[in-house]
């Protein structure tokens, strides 16, 4: 009797594949690639109103998930208020972890670059509105409320 095949999983996609999937998808982004770390550095303007976002993510293979972060203009708080959906460090909050929205086995230039350039047409709503318009949970750590 011939032994079944089991079909192979990927768990995760090389960062080679990263890596080439932003070359093309992004190709003004410049990627930094050192002892299997990845570093992407490019703008991101949201609208054509918007401001251009010069913004860094880090990733490699032994993390969660990649680090989101903007280098300029730097984030602002919006008079008292603190910045809504960041980590500390002001990475960004992109997608709730828990939910697996982004998993090793997805394209950060399809994922995680798109969702930061809505994290920050979101970014720039919440300074003009006072409210983050943007969904999501994330904990409001004055008032202990997750937002929704």
């Amino acid at each position: 009797m011939a032994k079944k095949k089991i079909p192979y999983k990927k768990l995760f996609l090389p960062l080679a594949e990263q890596i080439v999937a932003m070359e093309n998808d992004f190709p003004d982004f410049i990627a930094e690639w050192n002892k299997n770390v990845v570093t992407w550095t490019g703008n991101l303007q949201p609208t054509q109103l918007s401001k251009k976002y010069t913004v860094r993510i880090v990733y490699s293979l032994g993390m969660d998930q990649p680090d989101v972060t903007v280098l300029s203009p730097v984030l602002v708080k919006r008079g008292d208020e603190s910045i809504p959906h960041v980590y500390p460090g002001n990475k960004l909050c992109l997608f709730q972890p828990k939910k697996k929205e982004w998993t090793k086995e997805k394209l950060i230039s399809k994922t995680i670059v798109p969702w930061t350039s809505l994290w920050l047409y979101y970014y720039e709503l919440w300074h003009a509105t006072g409210e983050w318009l943007g969904g999501g949970e994330h904990p409001n750590k004055k008032k202990g409320k997750k937002y929704f």
